[in-house]
Formats: structure tokens, sequence, C-alpha cells
């Protein structure tokens, strides 16, 4: 029998240690879903004041190492996540035993030296790949996610020998960007500084470290994979990444169903399934009173879960929102963000107390309670890679509004006449990012759940009835393992070549596949 391929997650986030968003969900429950498949996965993330928190088995292995730029040795700390994943936590108390988020200070301010304390985790990462942190293992693929550890790849790159590597991108217009005295401070290598690796447009990018030295680049859902390939959503390494599309996959995120399921979820106020659908209205009343809106069954309740941001379309929310109120619908909204939306909606919210509520923070137990309560999820985003959101909710029976982009087109299929007919149907699409395309989605909505409330159960029960486990997505990520680290013929010459500073305006891929998109696929 072969040994177990031992995979090494990079990540800044894994739930329940850490979480701000997918990534967190993603590396808390793909490591779990590749360990049943036989695979050795472990993570390695740093250890936060608030993951500490979280856990009462951290204890310290290895041995300590240094780290430029880090005051005293570094060591690790291991304890596990649900599915007995191992992970070790990067020990730095003057980096990351702070108040706050991995990014952020109590005040949302970003931390001044996130450059040095990402730099950190990512050499920490090498460290534990190559052996030179006191282990007795060692990977032999190192998977990275995102731009915290976007020079995880670049450094090991310089190693010989090393394992190979896998880049995840989650949000391409996250990119940790840095001044360009950073590069020295950090100690990297000054021919890094150059338009063919880490340099953009004047700044230090973490990003390209991964985009440009990673073996394989990886996204979060199919369609997603080609729309970064195109100027609108490639936030100017659209060029770098149609050079790279060779070895870009785009894979559907999963859902970890033993977290959001409503047939076993102890946060909600009853549990249900498809068989008692009829409990749903039980979360519905515990919801509507406690946001003291009226408690009544027929209003429909529509959710908002999100970090209120562009992105998300949190703006046509707030625009539309007194339209959507004088159509006589309950609203509920749920996150953190920029300011000014945070006050418009609070704003909003103040004059229309009986109609809308808003909760501006996070809370995964309410983020539950509004999953399984509401009649139907907003999700408008602007540009979105995967979403899980959407994926919870058609779990919880709870209809998606959602804009056909990224993820979202991937994981719901809109309720046309013909789709409704054939049973397929399982949301809401709107076409382009305005206030009038988010109302005439919510109109169609209403219509259904008004006017046919046996079709709005069916729409309902059709979205129940999909399965976005991790089982499948674990399995494409299993499969492209295998084959990175199957011998292979020389790779392709480096990402450097015929690398152009402007992108063209097209880029004849091809289109974003539809609905029923495949959960993996090459761009």
């Amino acid at each position: 029998m072969a040994p177990a391929r031992r995979i090494l997650f990079a990540t800044s986030e894994a739930f329940p240690l850490s979480k701000t968003g997918g990534l967190g969900d993603v590396c808390g429950s793909l490591p779990a879903a590749l360990r049943a498949l036989g695979t050795d996965a472990r993570v390695v993330l740093p250890a936060y004041r608030h993951a500490l928190g979280r856990t009462s088995s951290a204890r310290p292995v290895g041995a300590p190492f240094a780290v430029p730029g880090v005051e005293g040795p570094v060591r690790l700390l291991e304890t596990a996540l649900p599915g007995d994943v191992p992970v070790w936590l990067v020990d730095a108390p003057a980096l990351y035993d702070r108040p706050g988020t991995p990014y952020h200070d109590p005040d949302g301010r970003e931390h001044p030296d996130n450059a040095l304390r990402f730099a950190a985790l990512s050499r920490a990462v090498v460290a534990v790949a190559q052996g030179r942190a006191g282990l007795d293992w060692r990977p032999d693929l190192v998977h990275a996610h995102d731009w915290t550890v976007g020079l995880v790849p670049a450094l090991l790159a310089r190693e010989q020998p090393r394992p190979a590597t896998v880049f995840t991108i989650h949000n391409l217009a996250h990119q940790g960007l840095f001044p360009a005295d950073a590069l020295g401070a950090l100690e990297l290598p000054p021919a890094w500084w150059s338009l063919h690796a880490l340099e953009f447009y004047g700044k230090l990018s973490f990003i390209k470290g991964g985009l440009v030295y990673a073996d394989w680049l990886t996204t979060v859902s199919p369609s997603y994979a080609r729309e970064i390939c195109r100027p609108e959503q490639g936030f100017g390494l659209d060029g770098l990444l149609r050079h790279r599309r060779d070895r870009l996959v785009g894979i559907l995120n999963g859902a970890d169903y033993s977290v959001w399921d409503p047939r076993g979820d102890d946060l909600i106020a009853r549990c249900y399934g498809p068989d008692t659908f009829e409990d749903k209205a039980y979360n519905k009343r515990a919801l509507q009173r406690l946001f003291g809106f009226a408690d009544e069954p027929r209003t429909p309740l529509l959710a908002f879960v999100a970090r209120l941001v562009g992105q998300k379309g949190v703006d046509l929310l707030a625009d539309a929102m007194p339209a959507l109120l004088a159509r006589r619908a309950q609203v509920v909204v749920l996150g953190r963000g920029e300011q000014q939306f945070e006050a418009a909606l609070l704003a909003l919210a103040s004059r229309h107390p009986g109609q809308l509520a808003v909760y501006a923070g996070y809370s995964e137990e309410l983020a539950h309670r509004m999953t399984a309560g509401a009649d139907a999820f907003l999700m408008p985003s602007r540009f979105e890679p995967c979403g899980l959101n959407q994926i919870y909710a058609l779990r919880y029976g709870t209809v998606p509004i959602v804009r056909r982009t990224g993820g979202l087109a991937d994981t719901v299929v809109d309720a046309t006449e013909g789709n409704l007919a054939t049973g397929e149907a399982t949301g809401f699409h709107l076409g382009p990012p305005t206030v009038e395309a988010l109302l005439g989605a919510v109109d169609r909505a209403l219509a259904l759940y008004r006017g046919d409330p046996a079709g709005w159960r069916r729409l309902a029960l059709s979205g129940m009835d999909q399965d976005f486990s991790w089982e499948r997505g674990a399995r494409a990520y299993d499969d492209l393992y295998r084959g990175i680290l199957t011998p292979q013929p020389p790779p392709p010459r480096p990402a450097s070549a015929r690398l152009r500073r402007m992108s063209p305006q097209t880029s004849g891929g091809p289109e974003p596949v539809g609905p029923h998109a495949p959960i993996a696929a090459r761009v």
C-alpha cells in the first residue's frame, strides 16, 4: 500500500480557531475531508490570542527556530482541528498575541506590522516544510492559501530539494500590498524587486509570490478561475494569470455539513429537514421575535450576512432598502465593514424598527439563526470568488437571491419558468450590479412566495436537496495533488517570461460556466 500523501496547509485562518470569512471555513474543513480520503493533511497558522483562547490542548513541539525580523526564537504549539487534523500554531507573541482580528486591531485599523507578521508566518511554514522546526514530519506538498502566505511558494522556490507547491486564490482583490521599502526590511532577495517577481506598480505584492512561483494555482470556483483571467476582475494581474492558465484550476469550495445542517444544528431554535420543513416556520418566528418584528408568518423575511464592503453589494442593498421595505418585507442584516455602510444601514434601521434590523458585528450563532429563520438570502455581490453563505442557505431551505457571478453562478440555478417546471431551480439570479436588477430579482422571488406557496416550498426543498459537501471538492484536490506528485515532464519555463505591465483588454478565454458547472475545471 502506497504511503499517504503528506500535505501541509499554510493559512492565516482555520475555523474554529480563527475565522473572518470563507478562508477560515475552507481551511478548517478541507483538511479533514482530505484525511477522510487517506491523505495526511496538516495545518500551520499563527498562534493568535483568540486562537489560543479557543483551544486548551496546545503544547510545545519541535525545536525553536529563528525567523528574520522576529526577536527571540519562534516555536510551534500543536493542537488539532475537528476531524483530528493536526495543527501547528506559530508562537511569536510579539506578532500575534494582541486583540482584534488576524488583520485589524479592535478599532478596525490594519495592524501596522502586517508585512512582518505574515512574512514571519511564511518563513515558519518553510521551516516546517524543510525540516528546520525539529518535527519528525515533512510534507510532500505545501498548499498555501491566499496573500498572507503568498511568500511561501517564492521562498520554497529557493530551496533544493523542496516539496511541491500549490497556491489558492481566495479573493484576488486582496493582494497584500506593502511599501517598496518592505522588501529590504523583511530581508527578502533584492532580485524579487522586479515586474517578473514581487514588484507591482511600485509596491511589494505578497500575492505575486504565489502567482509567480507556485507549481500550480487554484481558485475557489470554476467560473471565478475564468473571470480572473479578464481585466474586469483581474485587478491588474490578469495578464500573469492568462500566462499561467495552463497551471490554473478552479475547484468549487465545499460546505462542512457537520456544522451547517438544519437537521442537527444546535444553534438554531428548532432543527428541521426536508421531511420536517414545516418546522422552519418555528425558526422564522424566533427570528422575528428576536428582532422585535411582528410575528407574521406570510410576511417575507430576507437576510443578508456578509462583510459590509462594496464587493458584497452592500451599497446596492442600502440604496434598495426603502423600496424593499415598501414591498412589505422584513430584512435582517449581519456584518461589519466600512463605516459608511454600517452608518447608512443603522440609520435606516432606526427609522424602520419594525421591519429592518442591523447587527453591526459578527456572531456565528446569529448567522446560523438568520440562515434558518429567513425565507430568502440576499447576495448581490459585485464579484464572488465562491461564496459559502448561498450554499449554507440552500441547505437550510432559505432561497438565495444572488448575482450571476463566480461561485454564485456555479451553485445557484435561476428560477426561470423552465427551471421551475423541471425542478432544477434553486434560487434567483440578478444580472448587472444595479439597484434595479436587485429589486427585479426580489420582485420575482416575492411573486412566487406570495402567489404560489406550494411552488416556493418546492423551490426551497430543491435547494435542500443539493450536495455541496467537501467530499467532491476534496477528491478534486486529491486528484490534483496526485497528478503533481506523480513524476512529470519538465515544467514550462518560469512565469517571469513574457509578462507585460499592461494587460490587453480582452482575454480570448471561454465564457464562464453555467449553473450546472462541474466541481472543478481547467481554465
